[in-house]
């Protein structure tokens, strides 16, 4: 495993943030979805989940919270959590890191401090989606305690679909 760097900082993102995480997603989607996922979808999905508008309607309406992962001063990584039905299920429903700083454990940490913050909500459960084929995040949401429930295709829209698997990790009141 290689070191991680010196300053680590896991730190709410406001709205003020979400260009910055937009542009952040752009580049992790390109350097890391080639091979699961087509060009042409990863950049029909980008448009749809990170256009600045989008970005904001999820902290406006649907109540998501982000955060930014900061390296060094430097944002390397994101994740972003929020409610359910019923309110004590929330949902995962982004968790990036540069591809530069995989294999150090920060995307574990930057998961186990989104965990936290759903705990601190009330979530007694917390759900994920992830790509079937994308293979080293469904290893690290499994070593921290994440369960495949149920095996989900669905229509993005533009031709494309997800083929994902639904995840999900029951929170303990007292820690991960």
């Amino acid at each position: 495993m290689k070191p991680p760097p010196s300053q680590i900082e896991i730190l709410p993102a406001a709205e003020e943030h979400l260009a910055a995480i937009s542009g952040l997603a752009g580049v992790i989607w390109r350097q890391h979805y080639p091979g699961i996922i087509s060009p042409e979808q990863i950049d029909y999905m980008l448009g749809k989940m990170y256009a600045l508008e989008m970005l904001r309607e999820d902290v406006r309406v649907r109540r998501i919270r982000f955060y930014q992962l900061v390296l060094d001063g430097r944002m390397a990584g994101f994740g972003a959590i929020g409610p359910l039905e019923p309110p004590d299920v929330w949902k995962l429903y982004k968790l990036y890191l540069l591809p530069e700083f995989h294999g150090r454990g920060l995307g574990s940490r930057l998961l186990q401090h989104c965990e936290a913050e759903a705990r601190r909500f009330g979530a007694q459960r917390l759900r994920l989606e992830v790509n079937k084929r994308n293979l080293r995040p469904l290893a690290v949401y499994q070593r921290n305690g994440f369960v495949v429930i149920q095996s989900v295709v669905t229509d993005f829209g533009g031709g494309f679909v997800m083929d994902d698997f639904l995840m999900a990790k029951e929170l303990k009141a007292d820690g991960p």
